[in-house]
């Protein structure tokens, strides 16, 4: 049996619109994107990157899928997140793409999504990584899917965006796994269940 892992960047107040650049995610007026650059060190790096190697298969929205494989085909086989992008197995949740996707090793949910992931979980292997993807992980969280959230949380408040935990969710009681600070002052927190 798989397990699914949440893995995003938020802000103290809980945003996760637009870490990347200015331009990334301009939904409801958004103009506070690029906001995770500057707090970027080498431990983030590491151990986000060890979360995502740990990821037998990664998990997406259409958005950010749309993002992820405008970019990472992309890379030099040096870049050490760029074999482990391209070569793990991706699903993405959509109603709009059909196959074939572009992004090698690329499968579209276009059913019941949640139906189609908790099938993906009984499966046997290693994690299943959504990265980014609030939408689809608020589906996610609404169907009790998720295992386990690891949160790079940025010591920024923005005030306004989209948040990870909207209002109206279901409580849910969580456990800190592990945690590390980075010199930039990001808490890299894991939850479980």
């Amino acid at each position: 049996m798989s397990r699914l892992v949440v893995t995003n960047y938020v802000s103290l107040d809980g945003v996760m619109q637009g870490p990347g650049h200015p331009d990334e995610d301009r939904r409801n007026g958004f103009t506070h994107g690029g906001w995770h650059p500057p707090y970027a060190d080498s431990l983030m790096g590491e151990v986000m990157g060890e979360g995502i190697a740990r990821g037998e298969s990664l998990l997406f929205g259409r958005v950010t899928y749309e993002k992820m494989a405008s970019y990472w085909p992309f890379q030099p086989d040096e870049n050490p997140y760029a074999a482990v992008m391209n070569g793990r197995h991706k699903y993405v949740a959509s109603r709009t793409l059909a196959e074939p996707l572009p992004w090698a090793n690329s499968t579209v949910l276009n059913t019941d999504v949640a139906t189609a992931v908790a099938e993906l979980k009984e499966r046997p292997g290693g994690d299943l990584v959504v990265l980014g993807s609030g939408e689809l992980t608020r589906l996610l969280m609404e169907h009790d899917l998720i295992d386990e959230y690891v949160l790079a949380i940025h010591p920024l408040l923005l005030g306004s965006g989209r948040r990870l935990f909207a209002d109206g969710g279901m409580r849910t009681d969580l456990r800190l796994v592990d945690s590390c600070a980075t010199t930039t002052g990001v808490l890299i927190a894991r939850y479980g269940r």
